[in-house]
């Protein structure tokens, strides 16, 4: 019987402990997850644009300040965005920081910006920026999920004359350490 009572007494610990773990959710360390969305890229050449899938991963640090966090990160995703037969955008990686209000203890609303690079299968690639804005919630007390929309621009992507924007709808899933 003791035995019995030992391994219920240890799983209510890590129960409790688990519970006050999940209530007290401090955003500061590092984590690292995937994301999946949508991307619809357009051009300023006439007839040349796409939409498609995008995908990838997603590392960075928070530090919670109390009732806002700030942090920066890097993500890079990978697609297939056909552009109407003249290029296929391949992949996007961004460095991004960001800021946001805990709009609860679990749930933070943010703003990000930053740098971006795209990748093309026959026009190489270009760096622009890009802007956007999110929500993300804690589900447990290590694991995240978050929706997100981006706006890029590439402004004379690669010395082609073109201007490229893109905007990405993203679900975003992280392992908080």
């Amino acid at each position: 019987m003791t035995g019995k009572l030992a391994f219920v007494t240890a799983v209510a610990t890590l129960a409790a402990g688990s519970a006050m773990a999940q209530s007290a959710n401090d955003w500061t360390g590092f984590y690292g997850g995937g994301q999946i969305g949508y991307a619809d890229v357009d051009t300023s050449a006439s007839g040349v644009d796409g939409d498609g899938v995008i995908g990838g991963i997603n590392l960075g640090y928070d530090y919670d300040l109390g009732d806002w966090v700030v942090g920066g990160g890097f993500d890079y995703d990978w697609t297939d965005v056909d552009l109407s037969s003249t290029a296929n955008l391949e992949d996007v990686w961004r460095l991004r920081a960001r800021a946001g209000y805990k709009v609860n203890p679990q749930g933070l609303l943010y703003a990000t910006a930053g740098y971006a690079e795209a990748g093309t299968d026959n026009l190489g690639s270009d760096d622009g920026w890009f802007i956007g804005a999110g929500y993300e919630q804690f589900v447990t007390s290590n694991v995240t999920v978050a929706g997100e929309i981006l706006y890029h621009e590439f402004d004379n992507f690669n010395a082609t004359g073109v201007d490229v924007d893109a905007t990405t709808f993203q679900v975003r899933a992280a392992y908080r350490f």
